[in-house]
Formats: structure tokens, sequence, C-alpha cells
């Protein structure tokens, strides 16, 4: 609405690090829940030569952002999805918050399917189902579609019966309004596991000018 350009100010943000700070550019990773799991993937399609993997909680590509996302490099992805999100609905579709309308989104299956064509992975996932050691309502599904381009891959958490909610963190609000919190598994830790297994390979040509 104010016409800011959020992603030319993280562009900018990333080269003054680099710059300032002497950080590893192989390694810069984006992650968010809801809203920035939707900014993270715009991140991913703008700036994938810069950002290594992003991780997705309880969101899911924008339908808008999917119709010019072209990145120009592979990214590593990891989907964490509650199949009862009654806001970002894992069928897809609108984003409603009592009478506003926040836009629409693809399904969580189209979310993947689409990082899983660009990154060249296999389409038929490793599927394993995670110890149910919490009491909760929920049950982790895993799901690993490897051997993408550059060493990618793209992760989905499916978690039956969760809600709008970060796993392993708090119940920020009823169940009735964003569904329940899986505690099977920590996202936290889950998400930066992920961000350490990844590393954004520099282009040759670029490795000779360093």
């Amino acid at each position: 609405k104010e016409n800011i350009d959020d992603v030319k100010f993280i562009s900018v943000l990333i080269d003054h690090l680099e710059k300032e700070l002497n950080i590893d550019e192989t390694r810069i990773y984006a992650t968010g829940i809801s809203n920035g799991a939707m900014m993270s993937c715009r991140l991913a399609c703008e700036l994938s030569e810069k950002i290594a993997a992003i991780a997705m909680v309880a969101g899911a590509m924008p339908e808008n952002l999917c119709e010019y996302c072209s990145p120009s490099r592979p990214v590593s992805v990891l989907v964490m999805n509650g199949t009862e999100d009654p806001l970002v609905l894992w069928e897809g579709g609108e984003i409603k918050i009592g009478r506003q309308n926040f836009g629409k989104t693809l399904s969580v299956h189209d979310t993947v399917a689409f990082w899983v064509e660009h990154n060249g992975c296999t389409l038929s996932p490793s599927v394993t189902w995670l110890p149910d050691t919490k009491a909760d309502g929920t049950t982790v599904r895993k799901e690993v579609y490897g051997w993408g381009k550059e060493g990618t891959e793209v992760i989905l958490y499916a978690i039956e019966g969760g809600g709008h909610t970060w796993p392993g963190g708090l119940q920020y609000a009823s169940r009735r309004t964003i569904g329940g919190t899986c505690y099977d598994i920590d996202a936290t830790g889950v998400i930066w596991q992920f961000f350490a297994s990844h590393t954004r390979i520099i282009p040759q040509e670029k490795l000779l000018m360093l």
C-alpha cells in the first residue's frame, strides 16, 4: 500500500552485512510463519542468487506470486503446515480473518510441487511418520523430495491435526481460533538442522573474481 520495496531492502541489507560483518554468503536463509512464510517464499523467488534455503511455517505460495515466480537458481525449501489450519488452508484458497480477505494461496501440495519441479527433485518422496510422543491431537508425516539440482531438496512436514501454529511453540490463541499446536517436534530445531545442511553453490565465474 505504501509502495515500499521490501525485497530490495532485504537484498541491500544482505549486501551490507556481507561487507560490514564478513558473513558467509553461502549460508543465508529465510524463515517465518504465516505472512513471514510467504515473504520467505517471495525471497526464494526473487533473491535465489543470495538465498541458500527457506523454511515456511503455516504458509503457502501466494497465488499471485506463483504467476511470476521464476528463480534464477535452485533453492532448498522446507514446508511445515497443519492440515487443520483455519487461516492458511491446507487445500489452498482465500485467507480470511474475520471479515477481511488477505488474498489466495496455492494448496500445500501445489506449493511443494512447485519447488520440487523447480529444483528438479525426485517426484516420489521418501515418507516417514515421526514418533507420536505428545497427547496433543497431532501426528507428523515427513516427506523428503531429494536429489535436486545443486544438492537441493524439498521437505514437507505435514502436521496432521495441526493448526496455524509454530510446532513446539506457544498456543498463542484458542484452538477454536488458530487450531492446535504440535509438540512432537520443535520447529526451531528442525529448521536449523535443515538450514545447516544446505549451502548455496557460488558460480565458478564468481569464484574466479574473488
